[in-house]
């Protein structure tokens, strides 16, 4: 249902991590990124809602606090810092391999970086092993050779509750991590274990990419992954 100005009347189920609905005109701003096949600039968007700039402004900021929106910066040849570009991630899931990743992921690193002499390369083993397991069981996709090693990495960790978005074939924004309390403790750890999930999963499924590294915000709210392709992992697969 709509009223006269075409704001969406659902705003009801849409919520602020304060339980408080969407306004309608917040769902609309929402709705539109939402609908939209590529990123916004806020112009773009304001084009689209007729709604003043300053206004569409702090609704993305509402929006990106709340988890619904995020965003990364345009290619700019010019001088001066480059405008943002907008997008909706995906509502939030919690399928089962989730649940049981989140809760393990977390006592590992906790123990990790309190017991381990060397905790970054025990982390990157850990995940490396834990990677293999998930393909092993069928837990992880196999890789369809018509999609990238990218769009793979992309596709399983989108069920783990990454919100992925490929950049190009060897660079994957992270825009959302599952883990986010234990990897503000613990950094190294959570992004080593994470590092070496993709590793050890790319090994065993014998995709011809490997994990390169795992930068941790490298914008607000964003990490970036970065693959190897065309390198094999070292690691290997399960005999």
């Amino acid at each position: 249902m709509e009223n006269n100005r075409g704001l969406s009347m659902t705003a009801s189920t849409r919520r602020t991590k304060r339980g408080r609905a969407l306004s309608p005109s917040r769902l609309l701003v929402l709705e539109t990124l939402e609908s939209t096949a590529e990123p916004l600039s806020l112009p773009g968007l304001v084009a689209r809602v007729k709604l003043h700039e300053n206004t569409v402004r702090g609704h993305l900021d509402a929006l990106l606090t709340d988890g619904f929106v995020s965003r990364e910066q345009a290619y700019s040849e010019g001088r001066g810092r480059p405008s943002w570009l907008w997008f909706a991630l995906e509502p939030a899931h919690q399928p089962a391999s989730t649940v049981e990743y989140a809760g393990l992921a977390s006592a590992l690193a906790n123990t990790i970086s309190t017991t381990a002499t060397d905790p970054v390369s025990a982390a990157r083993a850990a995940g490396e092993d834990w990677g293999q397991e998930l393909v092993a069981n069928g837990k992880i996709r196999e890789h369809d050779p018509a999609s990238s090693a990218a769009e793979h990495v992309a596709g399983f960790l989108e069920d783990f509750g990454f919100a992925p978005r490929v950049i190009d074939e060897s660079t994957i924004k992270l825009h959302r991590c599952p883990l986010l309390d234990a990897a503000t403790k613990h950094p190294d750890v959570v992004c080593n274990v994470h590092l070496g999930l993709v590793a050890g999963a790319l090994a065993e499924g014998n995709v011809d990419a490997t994990a390169q590294s795992l930068t941790p915000f490298t914008a607000p709210g964003v990490c970036t992954l970065r693959l190897a392709v065309g390198h094999a992992s070292k690691t290997g697969g399960r005999s």
